[in-house]
């Protein structure tokens, strides 16, 4: 007998009797996409350039991304916000970032809707869109969506992936992580890597090892059901991390230097039609060094840089290439819309210099050749924390000027595939449509035949402010359906209407020009200067003519950058753009509300899942203590009491060889101690640790507080340390772990994670209340002579 199904919420078809003799069954249908429904995959990078990709005449090989250019389309109009989290906020919503409370990074949100991170659910993303519809919706790999201060195991998960449409999860919340020692987690739980670097482990292997396994887990079960996977490796934000061999690859490939790089790849895009033959380069950028006056030790230095680069991209793509012949061998991979986007340009975050550790830039420290010239050879390796000089990115950037964080095209232009065999006939061609992140949700609804929803789980949807660019599929002369599209980030502004584009840019052309002005990246924009800004800080360019934006017309066609500059405000004001905010090192540090109350004491308990920064104590330039209540057997015991960061920076209060330590690891670079004069006895004991501030922070020379460490057992002064500076913003970005120190070591030249602490900690307290011990100056100056 067959089974009878209804629509759920329809009436009941069967027939309900006295008892189930005399009674007929009918059961409430599936959810059940549409027979043949395609997978929907979007593919989405980090941080790589318009000119980096080999499918868009870049250096560096990604045969799998251009194998599905092959199967497609390149785009090469496509744009995005030059940001991540606002990109990202873009795809899989349809919305502009502004609207959706993205106006930037989660880490710099501020009080206002267009900028808060608090994405409203009346934004659906596509994964909530395609559930209700019958699909399988899986994200893997960076999030960076959820309020960073709601990243925790506290929740609320509302805002994590699963809570917004997708079934599974398996990656990072934040906008980085350490590729050898990610921070995972899987749905709504921590959990560590599968195994250690040393037994072979990366993340990008790792992230497509399970969404193949996610594929292939709902596949058996139901094949003819679809998938949506929100694919995001987080590649090739820094830090660049892979295997020597990988790097190895581009040995001496980018030893004509970043101008060489530029003019090379530039004749490859004309070649590939994806810049057209009348477009000359920009004039060059003042903040970039020519090659030629760099020193044989820099060259040899920064072409290293590009070498990692280049090899964890080449690395993740073919990792990606692992999921295509998945598809391939269940018979998928025609019938699946692809989509490949970076998330913004090229990053200039590794300063002019590069650096072998990325906290540098994120403290303030200054670069030093000498530093970086002495770890050239672990480069990519598990103790680095690496970034390329910003003149690759400049470079990775070509045909166009400037980067990521900027509105000019560098920061917002990029590579962009898309290929469907079973529903697009068109091969390897490429498309001039002008286009941007918020039109591949409609792109795809366009496709799969399904109107955007009235309500989400009972919300009320605003609408979807893409254009689907479904017609130039199969047509390339289709009309632009995209007319006018805005842009802003940290103060830097555009405008693309029709052809013509308007920019007004923050702090300025480049950093060099700005300096003479008083100003910099990160700098407020008073009501004086935006008046200033708007009489004589835009620029216009016709796209159409110029696209890589190197003939200023403003002067030529006064009337048409004021049409434009109006178009903008008119824009803003419709997106929530508003108020503008270019104070980059405010929002940084801007109190946001947090899931638990304020308080000045934090206390944990060993084992847990680790801390997450943004949800950390703020113990830098402050005085604090950590106190851990233990029991000591007898044989004495070993281990972190409590640890945060990792081989990039961090502190890290442990017990080893029989002595109570405190360590602190600046950015990799200087190393500060205390150490207790005695074996730690046995019994139960109370074990502090204290800093007192005796000087200001430097932030200028990236320098925190100078001050005192000390180490006390039951409240006896047992160990102290004089130290010149501390760390003066942030340690890696590992989180906070007790009783072991997660992932990376903080002190690997102490001991290796997680050096697990052997006895019993019964807690580890911190208390930024301020409240220190008094001690006898004699003593201490005694204990400090000891060290």
């Amino acid at each position: 007998m067959s089974v009878v199904e209804y629509d759920q919420g329809s009436r009941f078809p069967g027939r309900i009797g006295l008892t189930t003799a005399d009674s007929s069954p009918a059961w409430p249908a599936p959810v059940r996409a549409p027979e043949g429904a395609p997978n929907v995959l979007f593919f989405i990078l980090d941080d790589v350039g318009y000119g980096q990709l080999s499918a868009f005449g870049g250096l560096v090989d990604t045969p799998n991304i251009d194998r599905v250019a092959q199967m497609g389309l390149r785009y090469a109009n496509m744009h995005t916000t030059a940001l991540c989290s606002p990109t990202r906020s873009c795809v899989l919503t349809g919305r502009n970032h502004h609207s959706n409370g993205v106006a930037s990074i989660m880490e710099t949100a501020t009080g206002y809707p267009g900028y808060d991170a608090r994405m409203p659910f009346e934004n659906g993303m596509l994964s909530e869109i395609l559930r209700q519809h019958g699909w399988n919706t899986f994200c893997v790999g960076k999030w960076h969506l959820s309020p960073s201060e709601e990243n925790t195991a506290a929740g609320p998960f509302h805002r994590w992936p699963v809570g917004r449409g997708f079934e599974r999860f398996y990656g990072f919340l934040g906008g980085e992580t350490n590729q050898w020692y990610p921070d995972l987690t899987e749905d709504n739980r921590a959990v560590e890597p599968p195994k250690s670097p040393e037994e072979g482990y990366h993340l990008s292997e790792d992230l497509a090892d399970q969404a193949i396994r996610m594929i292939l887990d709902a596949h058996v079960n139901a094949p003819e059901k679809p998938f949506f996977m929100y694919y995001a490796t987080g590649c090739a934000h820094a830090p660049h991390h892979v295997a020597k061999e990988w790097a190895d690859r581009y040995a001496g490939r980018f030893d004509q230097g970043w101008d060489a790089y530029r003019e090379q790849v530039f004749a490859r895009q004309k070649e590939l039609g994806i810049v057209p033959g009348y477009a000359e380069l920009p004039p060059r950028d003042p903040d970039v060094p020519e090659w030629e006056t760099l020193s044989q030790e820099e060259r040899r230095l920064y072409a290293r840089f590009m070498e990692v680069y280049a090899g964890f991209v080449s690395f993740t793509d073919h990792h990606f290439g692992r999921i295509l012949d998945t598809l391939e061998e269940i018979g998928e991979l025609d019938n699946t819309i692809i989509m490949v986007l970076s998330d913004n340009g090229a990053s200039a975050e590794g300063g002019p210099q590069g650096s072998a550790n990325e906290m540098l830039f994120f403290n303030n420290a200054p670069e030093s050749l000498e530093n970086n010239l002495a770890q050239i050879d672990s480069l990519g390796g598990l103790r680095s924390y690496n970034h390329y000089p910003w003149g690759w990115a400049w470079a990775g950037d070509t045909p166009f000027r400037r980067w990521k964080r900027e509105t000019y095209r560098g920061g917002a232009t990029d590579p962009f595939v898309v290929s469907w065999p079973n529903g697009v006939r068109a091969r390897g061609e490429v498309r001039e449509q002008y286009a941007h992140a918020i039109d591949m949700v409609p792109t795809v609804l366009n496709l799969l035949g399904i109107d955007p929803p009235a309500a989400i789980r009972g919300v009320a949807q605003s609408p979807i402010e893409g254009v689907s660019f479904a017609a130039s599929f199969d047509d390339p002369a289709a009309s632009t359906e995209h007319v006018t599209q805005y842009f802003e980030m940290f103060g830097h502004r555009a405008i693309d209407h029709d052809g013509w584009r308007a920019v007004c840019p923050w702090p300025g052309v480049d950093f060099t020009t700005a300096a003479t002005k008083g100003r910099e990246f990160g700098s407020p924009i008073t009501p004086e200067v935006l008046d200033e800004l708007e009489t004589e800080g835009w620029e216009l360019y016709r796209i159409t003519d110029d696209p890589t934006e190197s003939r200023n017309l403003a002067a030529e066609h006064p009337d048409k950058l004021h049409e434009l500059i109006r178009l903008w405000w008119v824009e803003a004001g419709k997106y929530q753009v508003l108020p503008i905010d270019g104070d980059v090192k405010s929002r940084l540090v801007v109190d946001r509300p947090m899931t638990s109350r304020p308080r000045t004491r934090f206390t944990y308990y060993p084992g847990l899942a680790p801390i997450p920064q943004p949800a950390t104590p703020k113990t830098v330039n402050r005085p604090h203590s950590i106190e851990a209540d233990v029991t000591i057997p007898s044989g004495g015991a070993e281990g972190v009491l409590l640890a945060q960061g990792g081989a990039a920076g961090g502190f890290a209060f442990y017990i080893k060889d029989g002595r109570l330590h405190y360590g602190l690891n600046y950015v990799a670079r200087d190393f500060f101690g205390a150490s207790s004069s005695e074996v730690v006895p046995e019994g139960r004991h109370l074990l502090r640790f204290e800093f007192e501030p005796t000087g200001p922070p430097d932030f200028s020379a990236g320098k925190g507080s100078p001050g005192r460490f000390q180490l006390y057992v039951d409240g006896d002064l047992v160990g102290a340390a004089e130290v010149p500076h501390t760390t003066p913003s942030i340690y890696e970005l590992e989180g906070l772990s007790c009783g072991y120190d997660a992932l990376a070591s903080v002190l690997p030249d102490v001991y290796q994670s997680p050096f697990a602490f052997t006895s019993t900690i019964h807690s580890v307290t911190i208390d930024v209340s301020g409240e220190l011990i008094e001690d006898d100056e004699a003593t201490l100056k005694q204990m400090m002579a000891r060290q």
